[in-house]
């Protein structure tokens, strides 16, 4: 099959459809009433923990505004929360790019939906393996799979989507949104899909670092081997 390739797209955006699934959950309450005020009808999907916040945040009156990922796919998450995003109508949605039929065939065969925003940030796995005393496990169980495919799926789709992954550019989605009417532009989105994947490539980097740092028997030598 021939690489796709895109001559033309849109400038602004409406922001309908985001995607949250965050493991620094700082800020959210003061993006998220922010965006409502500046998107009409957005809606909110999300998973576990920061789905639960967003429901704190929204409360009563806006429960409708917010859908489990789990619901939306019709997928359970894996035990332990090892799948929850990982789901071919979540990466439709994110990659569907804004002048093409044939992609916005595919979301009205599967009833999905198109994300215009993505709000990702990563397990601290940085954080966690500096820790005294911080295992192989630990380290392990911090290496983000999900969150570093939304965020360089949304940043590749910079066409039409916006990946957010700091909390600390909360402040300027909001003031972009608000600016041109609940959208987003072309050079917004662009100049966040490259923060987008230099922090993946750094976050890359960290677990790639780490294990480096440790030697070829590390893993045999802390878990149990069962014959």
């Amino acid at each position: 099959m021939a690489m796709n390739r895109v001559t033309e797209t849109v400038d602004l955006v409406n922001v309908k459809n985001a995607l949250v699934s965050v493991s620094d959950k700082t800020g959210l309450d003061s993006l998220i009433p922010s965006l409502i005020d500046s998107c009409p009808g957005i809606r909110f999907f999300s998973t576990g923990g920061t789905y639960a916040h967003l429901g704190s945040i929204l409360g009563p009156n806006g429960r409708e505004r917010l859908l489990s990922v789990s619901d939306y796919t019709g997928q359970p998450e894996m035990q332990g929360g090892l799948v929850k995003t990982l789901d071919f109508k979540i990466y439709l949605g994110l990659l569907s790019e804004p002048c093409n039929p044939e992609h916005t065939a595919d979301i009205e065969r599967v009833g999905g939906v198109t994300f215009d925003l993505v709000l990702v940030n990563l397990y601290p796995f940085a954080e966690t393996v500096s820790r005294t005393g911080a295992t192989l496990e630990d380290a392990r169980a911090n290496i983000d799979i999900g969150g570093p495919s939304m965020l360089r799926a949304a940043a590749k789709n910079f066409l039409r989507v916006t990946p957010v992954c700091d909390p600390g550019r909360y402040g300027i989605l909001a003031d972009e949104v608000r600016m041109h009417g609940g959208r987003t532009t072309l050079s917004f989105r662009f100049a966040r899909a490259r923060e987008a994947f230099r922090h993946t490539a750094s976050y890359d980097r960290a677990v790639a670092a780490y294990l480096e740092g440790l030697s070829e028997d590390a893993a045999g030598e802390y878990y149990t081997i069962r014959e």
